[in-house]
């Protein structure tokens, strides 16, 4: 029998929120002012209009300390303005921190998952 992680281990998570480049950009540049302003242990990634990595949609990344996971995820929650986000810890495998470890806000899309070599 193999020894479950230890969820002590997880120093970091992303936030991906997923935007339209054409209709929710501007939600998606509130709420990123709202992260920032509120939140300034997180680091704001660039904004991808272009798709990248896994992600079907346009996209920026929050990525913030574990020590934040208890305050960071209610809030966004209930602010993200109706946009879907997914967050998952970095545990050092891709693969699954999108899909066995994440948690979805605002329902799911279909990750590019072929973006990932190692699917163990």
């Amino acid at each position: 029998m193999t020894t479950p992680p230890d969820p002590q281990a997880i120093e970091h998570y992303h936030a991906h929120i997923y935007y339209d480049p054409g209709s929710t950009r501007d939600r998606a540049e509130r709420l990123r002012e709202r992260i920032g302003a509120t939140f300034p242990q997180a680091r704001l990634g660039r904004w991808h209009d272009e798709l990248v990595g896994p992600h079907p949609q346009s996209m920026y990344q929050v990525a913030f300390p574990s020590e934040m996971l208890a305050a960071f995820v209610p809030w966004l929650m209930l602010n993200r303005d109706s946009l879907t986000v997914l967050l998952h810890p970095e545990t050092g495998n891709g693969y699954r921190d999108h899909t066995a470890h994440a948690a979805w806000f605002g329902g799911t899309l279909p990750l590019r998952l072929e973006q990932f070599k190692n699917r163990d």
